[in-house]
């Protein structure tokens, strides 16, 4: 079961992708996107760097302040919601589990689809 810090964290990171998306397709370059949202919620680079990343789990404070900068109602961080989209880490999972499955033969995929089985 999923901790408030991680559904926090993985709340936060949807919001961010938001951002992210609006400010790319008004046609800002994506390098700098970090920063610009860690000014828009009022932290520094290296507060949201290790939010993002968990190193740091986002308290009551940060997570109201995020809340409020992004137009959400108190709490909103804290609840459990359906990912909005892939996270970067997820869509490189896919991309090696995929290239994997295609550079095996049969019994070799088979191997890997057991393989992930067991695993879950």
């Amino acid at each position: 079961m999923a901790s408030l810090s991680t559904f926090r964290r993985l709340n936060a990171l949807a919001l961010f992708q938001l951002f992210a998306e609006e400010r790319i397709a008004a046609g800002d370059p994506p390098k700098g996107l970090e920063s610009a949202w860690a000014l828009k919620i009022e932290v520094s680079g290296a507060t949201w760097s290790m939010a993002k990343s968990g190193a740091r789990p986002i308290g009551d404070k940060l997570a109201r302040q995020i809340e409020r900068h992004c137009g959400k109602e108190a709490g909103w961080l804290d609840d459990e919601r359906e990912p909005a989209g892939l996270t970067p880490g997820e869509q490189q999972f896919l991309s090696f589990a995929l290239n994997t499955y295609r550079q095996t033969n049969s019994d070799g995929r088979k191997r890997l689809k057991q393989l992930l089985k067991s695993f879950g």
